[in-house]
């Protein structure tokens, strides 16, 4: 069972943005509730896709620059990067094939 990475304001740049592999950001904080299946889903396809895709949790509240920087203003946000890039965006509360359909076409075959 993979767990998902946590990335801080300091570690983004290396985690995510210089990545060879597509990576999934995870936006939430400790308190929010929709939060939590969103984090189960996203594990879940963490351990699907181990050798296609990285995931990675930001914690809104300790890391202000990313979280401001990419304009989350609710949570849970899930952004898929791809080259350094924003690739795709998903606010609230998502189903598990929601976020397959978004994160699916960025992935190499």
């Amino acid at each position: 069972m993979a767990d998902l990475v946590n990335v801080t304001d300091n570690s983004f740049d290396a985690e995510v943005l210089k990545c060879d592999i597509p990576v999934v950001a995870d936006f939430w904080a400790e308190w929010c509730e929709p939060c939590k299946p969103v984090e189960s889903f996203l594990t879940e396809i963490a351990n699907e896709y181990r050798e296609q895709l990285k995931v990675v949790k930001v914690d809104i509240e300790d890391n202000p620059r990313v979280t401001s920087y990419y304009g989350v203003l609710t949570i849970p946000t899930v952004i898929v990067f791809k080259f350094g890039q924003e690739v795709e965006r998903l606010n609230g509360t998502q189903t598990k094939n929601s976020l397959l359909e978004k994160i699916r076409p960025h992935l190499d075959s």
